[in-house]
């Protein structure tokens, strides 16, 4: 690779890391070309990306950027997963798939809103709800509560209206 495209791909590698705020890097050793094609489909099915990055451009891309020190982790094969918001579909692409793929590819290292996460830490986001249905949950714990107070709002003026019956009935029986 020239100079040149060492140096463009490292500032791509810069953007598209900075825009992330969920990065994993994995070790995708013991995968062939039909399995990381697979896995790729996957992870773009749920609008995310995989990336084969050089160990070098990858420290160099992380130079400029305010996140924590990965070089320990840059070594051996590194596969790069970007992620703009949800830390949890890439966490469960990756637990599924690495279940069916003899454990395959590894988490080194998460990144999430620039705090690094261990592989086990990642491994527990892979069991948490899709976000669409912890906000179901919210939306129907809060429907369920405003459903309750408007019943006793219902029940209150109901109680209301009998008591002025009544006394109506009494004003004109006296």
């Amino acid at each position: 690779m020239r100079l040149e495209e060492k140096q463009r791909v490292t500032q791509e590698l810069t953007a598209q890391i900075e825009e992330s705020g969920t990065i994993y890097l994995t070790d995708f050793t013991g995968l062939d070309v039909k399995a990381i094609t697979d896995f790729r489909t996957r992870l773009r099915d749920e609008g995310l990306s995989y990336r084969v990055v050089k160990n070098t451009l990858m420290k160099r891309a992380l130079e400029d950027l305010d996140l924590p020190d990965l070089s320990a982790h840059l070594e051996g094969p590194t596969g790069l997963i970007l992620s703009d918001a949800d830390p949890v579909a890439p966490a469960r692409v990756l637990k599924e798939f690495a279940k069916a793929n003899e454990d395959r590819p590894v988490v080194k290292v998460g990144v999430i809103n620039r705090v690094e996460t261990s592989p086990e830490e990642v491994e527990r986001l892979a069991d948490l709800p899709s976000r669409e249905i912890l906000l179901g949950g919210i939306a129907g714990g809060l429907t369920a509560s405003v459903a309750g107070i408007a019943g006793a709002l219902n029940a209150l003026f109901r109680d209301i209206a009998d008591m002025i019956e009544q006394v109506g009935r009494k004003n004109e029986s006296a």
